[in-house]
């Protein structure tokens, strides 16, 4: 395990969640210091920092004054992991513009607020900052306009992340999963065929290894993890 002590902060939004949880015990047992915020209480993981105050990510201030408060307590960010996000299937006959909004605030912003408010601190520490994409958004399928939309989004933010962040030495990288192997998922969609699912531990080695020197030369790459499905 790396020495804690010479390791900026890791944040991992989302850290409530299989996924988000997930994350944050690899990349401390991966000698990360970690920092797990979220906006539902998060659950105590050992070895894993939890900041005590919920985070609403789609509220820019919000985030500011958050990671401000973190700072101050837990010293620099190094790198960030945004995997808060959300789901909704809806056609557009039967749907809401409510819930293109919706998954625009959960999805884009979410890991926009985060990114925006740690840049220059990622910059200095000469960090990565990985998001949560979808394999999903490359092509929309029915009813998956708004999730797929939100998703196509973080992308773009991944792509231009990355440029800003090279020439201080930094990087931006889009992980982008097929249908994840959580609790939800199997209560979301009882009955389907799981042999395909994404293990949320198999997402985690791949985001330590972005974050980790082994991938120095990785930037700006959006990486699908998807079985080949």
């Amino acid at each position: 395990m790396a020495d804690q002590t010479k390791r900026g902060l890791t944040i991992v939004t989302g850290a409530a969640g299989a996924l988000g949880a997930c994350v944050a015990r690899e990349l401390s047992d991966k000698g990360f210091r970690v920092c797990a915020v979220d906006l539902k209480p998060v659950p105590e993981q050992d070895g894993v920092l939890v900041y005590g105050g919920h985070v609403d990510l789609t509220n820019f201030e919000d985030v500011e004054r958050s990671l401000s408060e973190i700072t101050d307590q837990l010293g620099p960010v190094e790198n960030l992991v945004n995997i808060a996000g959300g789901f909704a299937w809806e056609t557009l006959a039967d749907g809401s513009v409510n819930t293109w909004n919706r998954m625009w605030a959960m999805n884009l912003q979410t890991a926009l607020h985060m990114s925006m408010a740690g840049l220059q601190q990622v910059k200095v520490s000469k960090g990565c900052i990985v998001n949560i994409g979808a394999a999903g958004a490359a092509k929309a399928d029915l009813g998956m306009g708004p999730y797929a939309a939100s998703k196509a989004a973080v992308e773009k933010l991944t792509e231009t992340l990355s440029k800003e962040l090279r020439p201080s030495g930094g990087r931006a990288n889009a992980v982008l999963p097929s249908i994840i192997d959580t609790p939800a998922n199997h209560d979301g969609m009882p009955g389907s065929d799981t042999s395909d699912w994404i293990p949320p531990g198999d997402i985690a080695h791949l985001v330590g290894f972005l974050l980790s020197d082994s991938a120095r030369c990785i930037n700006g790459a959006l990486i699908p993890i998807t079985c080949g499905a």
